[in-house]
């Protein structure tokens, strides 16, 4: 699995801005938005690889937000598998808009029995 890649991207709009969502009050790509699109592309690198019944789920992301992008814009966000130990998988994260990194980072997810996992947790 270290090595798999995937890209999800999204379009800036009224209604993932940082005024829409509660995290500030400009309409601009607000910061949990761009976290959920590397989510979202951590998830789509290891889907391949998960076993019928397996999902996974976030621990940890270490995220670094550095520049804005308005609405109309269009944003991409890139997740690698850096590391696997066991069901721990590790990714490098990057989020562009055009050319211009806005955003970088880590992220640790968990792959869970979906099913035993929303026992404990449903």
């Amino acid at each position: 699995m270290t090595g798999n890649t995937a890209t999800v991207t999204t379009t800036v709009n009224q209604t993932n801005t940082a005024q829409a969502v509660g995290s500030g009050n400009l309409p601009v790509f607000a910061t949990p938005m761009m976290i959920a699109l590397m989510e979202q592309a951590a998830c789509e690198a290891i889907a391949g690889n998960l076993e019928a019944g397996q999902s996974s789920v976030g621990t940890q992301v270490n995220i670094t937000h550095t520049a804005a992008s308005p609405v109309g814009a269009q944003v991409s966000a890139t997740a690698t598998v850096t590391a696997m130990e066991g069901r721990q998988v590790q990714f490098e994260l990057v989020a562009h808009c055009g050319e211009q990194i806005i955003g970088n980072g880590t992220h640790t997810r968990f792959i869970v029995d979906a099913e035993r996992f929303m026992g404990k947790n449903g």
